[in-house]
């Protein structure tokens, strides 16, 4: 009786236990193979989990490429791409945008042999809002998918992966490099590179030049801060306004080769004259969290990779280059490239020189260290 009473228990815990362990924090869920993949590329979308910062589960998703070849003696190297503001809605997912490849500076790097992995982020084809800014969040879902794209046969990626990204993924670059040690042991983080990064939220929401983006920008921070926390905007417009950010944030996403709508535009202008004097630095419980989720200098390691343009209208050069100095200060390697070109082009721009800096950082070249000329 006591060995059948035993054998009733171990079967009880297996079944409970399951759950846990299909949902665990890397694992792969779903591969499905790309048909149309630039030449030379394979590539796969797929689905995986992650875990918030309170440790709650998540389905997201993203893409994985890799080089159409011959899967190699050794696991291949690892770039995570972590893409830059598409939205905050569950449609506004790179992975479902038919442009993909068009958009992606980061999946130049196959054509270097390497395997690229880059996640849509929480609530980005998935039924959640999606953490816009969030640290912890998006560094986790970032990390997450490094580990399930090991799980891709035909992929053959390796375990030592460096990050780059551009804009908000210049953000999550960032963060990724702070929580990889102590989030993903079991994962080597070769190098980071950002191209135009924003480092101080609020500086970031009040200085950049272009007033329009900077509302639009402003609508998803304050949309999905306010959805996933609760916290009022009531100091920061009043309850019509409210309704137009949240309609900006939940019908739009970034396009690049479409004009807005003209709905868009008038609700943009609108938001753009109900915020013009505020700084969310001063309004609580906004400057807290933006202050929270900014990224600290002193927690990035070395090698760094920073691109700025100097012309930058979104991204504001002022406030990358405070951020800049503040990581030479700690005495981290930065290599830093100067930019003439506009903010959407910044990894686009930069893509040659970046790749070519992350490969020699793979082979173990001593980084260059341009904080003198900073």
């Amino acid at each position: 009786m006591r060995h059948l009473l035993a054998a009733v228990l171990l079967i009880v815990l297996s079944v409970f236990a399951l759950p846990a362990a299909a949902q665990q924090a890397g694992r792969l869920i779903a591969a499905d193979s790309i048909a149309e993949t630039p030449a030379g590329v394979q590539a796969w979308r797929v689905q995986y989990w992650t875990t918030n910062q309170n440790g709650q589960s998540f389905q997201v998703t993203g893409i994985v490429a890799a080089p159409r070849e011959a899967i190699p003696l050794r696991p291949r190297r690892v770039i995570a791409w972590t893409h830059g503001a598409w939205g905050v809605a569950e449609k506004c997912a790179p992975s479902l945008s038919p442009n993909f490849f068009d958009y992606t500076a980061g999946m130049d790097a196959v054509r270097s042999g390497y395997v690229v992995v880059a996640p849509d982020y929480i609530g980005l084809g998935s039924p959640t809002m999606h953490p816009f800014l969030v640290g912890t969040d998006t560094a986790n879902a970032v990390l997450d998918a490094v580990r399930a794209a090991r799980e891709i046969p035909g992929a053959a990626a390796g375990s030592s992966f460096a990050v780059w990204g551009e804009s908000q993924g210049g953000h999550a670059a960032l963060w990724t490099a702070t929580a990889a040690r102590s989030y993903a042991p079991d994962l080597t983080l070769v190098a980071t590179a950002a191209a135009a990064p924003p480092t101080d939220l609020a500086a970031n929401l009040r200085e950049g030049s272009d007033k329009n983006a900077r509302a639009l920008l402003m609508s998803f921070a304050l949309h999905s801060w306010s959805t996933l926390y609760g916290f009022s905007m009531d100091g920061i417009a009043n309850r019509a306004n409210q309704g137009i950010i949240n309609r900006l944030a939940q019908n739009n996403c970034v396009s690049l080769n479409a004009k807005p709508k003209l709905g868009t535009i008038l609700g943009i202008l609108t938001v753009a004259r109900a915020t013009r004097n505020k700084d969310i630095a001063r309004i609580e419980p906004f400057g807290s969290f933006a202050r929270a989720n900014s990224v600290d200098p002193a927690r990035v390691p070395g090698p760094l990779l920073i691109a700025q343009s100097s012309k930058d209208t979104i991204v504001a050069p002022a406030v990358t280059r405070k951020f800049a100095k503040a990581v030479c200060r700690r005495g981290t390697p930065l290599r830093w490239i100067d930019m003439t070109g506009d903010h959407g082009a910044s990894a686009r721009e930069s893509a040659q020189e970046t790749i070519g800096w992350i490969t020699a950082r793979f082979d173990g070249n001593p980084p260059p260290n341009d904080c003198r000329r900073i």
